[in-house]
């Protein structure tokens, strides 16, 4: 029996073609209770990479102490030379961005041959302490230098806004909030901004208002990307949401990994499986091999002990779920 797919039919004001931001090695594994084997990660990346993702984010190098589950950053980067061209490989044309926290993790990602690195703020007060230990304005001026030094370097920087929906100590986020954080990032040197809904409460109606709100500020929505959590199932369509006001980068994570250590009300990211049946539905291109990766977060979710929380997953193999 052949594989089952959506029967494509384009729909007006959508892409031609999606980027999609695989995150599922540094967001999903870091939320995992057990520490991954830096051999399965390796193959993990290589995996995803063979399925067709062009862009995953392969870690964070933040202190072992905070993120136990990302310890074993620098190895795991040493054995991905035959992706990025800096071991004995020529590459494959695969984006490997790294996740910084300070400018000591710029340091080591820099010494591991790292090309593209992500900071990660927040957009309220509260979150950026529970996450950073220092305010939003504190924050800020600690990413400052790192984006001053990586971009000095020809290094691009993408950041991270999280919180920009919803947080579970301040309730609802205004726009203004957002668009105020994304507009300094900008200024800092950010070549790209990725809208989080870090504990999955946006609605369709709050992602258009926050669009709109960042077109007003001079953010076009061709310098963002969004990163949904499924938290009460409304990933899909705040994605969709986002595809008409123009953006075509998402962030997903093969087979739902995923959460947020210090937001602990934060599920899983938006599924890449979920992401793909539904874009490859609309005749929007990603170039990637849906019943490939679906077979790669089968795989993982073996090792993890666990069946994969994806809809999609899990209907394209029911015998295994």
């Amino acid at each position: 029996m052949s594989t089952p797919a959506p029967s494509p039919v384009p729909a007006p004001g959508l892409p031609a073609r999606v980027r999609v931001h695989e995150v599922g090695p540094r967001d999903g594994l870091q939320n995992e209770a057990a520490v991954v084997p830096v051999a399965v990660k390796a193959e993990f990346v290589h995996r995803l990479a063979a399925a067709g993702l062009t862009t995953i984010e392969a870690t964070s190098f933040v202190h072992p102490g905070r993120v136990p589950q990302l310890a074993d950053a620098d190895e795991l980067y040493g054995m991905l030379g035959d992706l990025t061209g800096t071991g004995t490989g020529t590459g494959t044309g695969v984006r490997l961005p790294v996740l910084v926290p300070n400018a000591r993790g710029l340091d080591r990602a820099l010494a591991c041959g790292v090309r593209e690195i992500a900071v990660f703020a927040s957009v309220t007060e509260s979150f950026a302490r529970a996450n950073l230990g220092r305010g939003v304005d504190e924050s800020l001026a600690m990413f400052a230098p790192v984006v001053a030094r990586a971009t000095g370097a020809g290094v691009p920087v993408r950041g991270y806004l999280s919180m920009c929906f919803g947080d579970p100590w301040e309730g609802d986020v205004r726009p203004a909030q957002v668009t105020a954080v994304a507009r300094r990032l900008l200024d800092m040197g950010c070549a790209e901004l990725s809208l989080g809904d870090t504990i999955g409460v946006a609605t369709p109606g709050q992602v258009t208002a926050l669009l709109a709100a960042l077109d007003a500020a001079g953010v076009p929505a061709g310098r963002l990307a969004v990163h949904f959590h499924d938290t009460y199932g409304q990933a899909l369509a705040n994605t969709l949401t986002a595809l008409r006001h123009g953006v075509t980068t998402v962030d997903a994570a093969a087979g739902g990994l995923g959460g947020c250590p210090f937001a602990k009300s934060a599920t899983g990211n938006l599924a890449t499986e979920d992401l793909l049946w539904m874009l490859r539905g609309l005749g929007i291109e990603t170039g990637v091999d849906l019943a490939r990766l679906a077979a790669t977060s089968r795989w993982m979710a073996a090792h993890l002990g666990r069946p994969s929380p994806s809809r999609t997953v899990r209907a394209l193999a029911p015998e295994e779920s």
